[in-house]
């Protein structure tokens, strides 16, 4: 008899990496977006963007808001 509730060990590892492979872009954005310097409030905007849209937030951050950064000046 087949319980189809049930979940079996490869099932959870591809939920496992789904899950953990959906969040690590979003973690890299955050951590980019926290140690790098923006102009105005756009370092709050984009916390949020990536907060509440995931993993369409860290992609639209990895393409539009790195060009938004403020480049360190080099002495």
């Amino acid at each position: 008899m087949t319980h189809f509730g049930m979940i079996s060990g490869p099932q959870i590892f591809i939920i496992v990496s789904i899950i953990f492979f959906g969040f690590l872009p979003s973690l890299i954005a955050l951590i980019d977006i926290l140690r790098n310097k923006f102009e105005g409030n756009n370092k709050i905007i984009w916390v949020l963007v990536v907060l509440f849209f995931h993993f369409i937030g860290a992609i639209l951050y990895f393409v539009i808001g790195r060009k938004q950064r403020i480049k360190a000046a080099i002495s």
